[in-house]
């Protein structure tokens, strides 16, 4: 409990509280509960966002925000921003949430030049899900003398041909951090992208591809099957799931902290009672002990709290990753 307290604190910390205006256009009210809910999320099936999705959704039934749990669809293409198109033209009555990494909020606009959504009009905040980090994994390409970052660095430093990672998305938080490791340390690390994790781990895996920066989760089966090699996670803490792997900051890199969060979202102008009883029915959900359990098991915490909580952390990243971007100096084609 203490480690998902952890995780809580350190995402609501106070910021400017630009982004709650939104809220000032709920003035109408909205019927409840609805009979049928619908959570759109722009990743495949099996995957973190749907993971999310699916657990919290089965259990918003029977609460004064919906009759029923709730009917996830996978929305996937663009890098996740076909889901945020369709909440965005959904009707604004609560039957309609979007699930999404707050990345698709905080950091796209800061790589994509026309971007189809503007994340603090077009949406608004209604909860927060779950909260995960990131790891950095090798497999057997990289020695195993490699044990830890600052061996990885002196390896890909020594083999600069086969010195690359990989990632779920081009412009997807765990890129960034890769990036910024090559950066911050003058080291060449050839960037991947590739569609989800699954096929980045199977090459790691299979020895085709040096490392993976992924959610941390996708990785702790194999890692304690010994077929690759957890050596940094991205919290504050260390994972409660692979308490063994030391964290980047622990390692002598707190640039990289980052703990990701996956939020609820409703289409602009839906209706304040809407969102209540929506946050309400999350914050509920979020304590069930299946959902808490089954998080777990993909190497996340619930996270809950209030609609201006998240729209706080949203901005509060928005602002941190701008700069971030600009430096390592990707766009991206809309």
């Amino acid at each position: 409990m203490s480690n998902r307290r952890q995780f809580i604190q350190t995402a609501l910390a106070p910021v400017a509280l630009g982004a709650l205006a939104p809220f000032s256009a709920f003035a109408q009210s909205g019927a409840l509960p609805l009979e049928l809910v619908k959570i759109i999320n722009g990743f495949p099936a099996g995957g973190s966002a749907d993971v999310t999705s699916r657990r919290i959704g089965d259990k918003l039934g029977n609460s004064s925000y919906t009759k029923n749990g709730a009917v996830v669809e996978n929305k996937t293409g663009a890098a996740g921003r076909i889901a945020v198109e369709v909440v965005k033209a959904a009707p604004a009555d609560g039957s309609t949430l979007l699930l999404t990494p707050y990345s698709m909020m905080a950091i796209y606009p800061h790589i994509y030049s026309k971007l189809s959504y503007d994340p603090f009009k077009d949406l608004v905040p209604v909860g927060m899900g779950s909260m995960l980090s990131h790891g950095l994994a090798v497999g057997p390409m990289v020695p195993a003398s490699v044990k830890n970052v600052k061996d990885f660095l002196a390896w890909a430093k020594a083999n600069p041909n086969d010195a690359s990672y990989g990632s779920p998305a081009a412009g997807s938080t765990p890129h960034f951090l890769g990036a910024l490791l090559g950066l911050n340390n003058n080291v060449d690390l050839k960037h991947i992208p590739y569609r989800g994790s699954v096929p980045g781990i199977a090459d790691v895996i299979g020895g085709q591809l040096a490392s993976m920066i992924t959610p941390h989760g996708d990785f702790i089966a194999n890692h304690k099957a010994g077929k690759l090699r957890i050596i940094a996670t991205s919290g504050r803490t260390r994972s409660p799931f692979v308490p063994d792997v030391a964290t980047f900051a622990e390692q002598g890199f707190p640039d990289l902290i980052v703990e990701e969060w996956f939020g609820f979202y409703a289409p602009a102008k839906t209706p304040a009672n809407v969102i209540a009883a929506a946050n309400a029915a999350i914050n509920v959900a979020i304590k069930d002990k299946v959902v808490i359990d089954s998080l777990a098991l993909s190497g996340m915490v619930p996270v809950g709290g209030s609609p201006e909580d998240m729209a706080r952390d949203m901005k509060k990243q928005y602002d941190a990753w701008g700069p971030i971007v600009k430096r390592i100096g990707f766009t991206a084609e809309s």
